[in-house]
């Protein structure tokens, strides 16, 4: 399966995956993202990726300022899914190569 997303390097694709398993606002996600990357990302690189995905319909957020995945994300976070996994499908030796 054609991975129909047009990720910005991973970083659409670990937002969407990040809100997949909790809505979040924007302060929430870049905490999450600090944990993985070591670094806290700016509101200058995370809110353009957030409106990015809200424009295309991945993503909406409440009242509380908090985002969530729409059905449209859903789908779209499945496939981007499985074009990782099929682009990484030996992701076990790559972990096994940084011990």
């Amino acid at each position: 399966m054609k991975c129909n997303c047009e990720l910005k390097g991973y970083l659409s694709y670990l937002v969407l995956w990040i809100i997949s398993k909790k809505n979040m606002t924007g302060a929430e996600i870049s905490k999450e993202l600090e944990k993985r990357r070591g670094t806290k990302p700016s509101p200058g690189t995370i809110y353009p990726v957030l409106k990015e995905l809200k424009d295309k319909g991945l993503i909406t957020c409440d009242g509380n300022k908090a985002y969530s995945l729409t059905y449209k994300g859903k789908t779209e976070l499945k496939q981007s899914c499985s074009f990782f996994c099929k682009m990484f499908y030996d992701i076990k030796d790559m972990f096994d190569c940084c011990k």
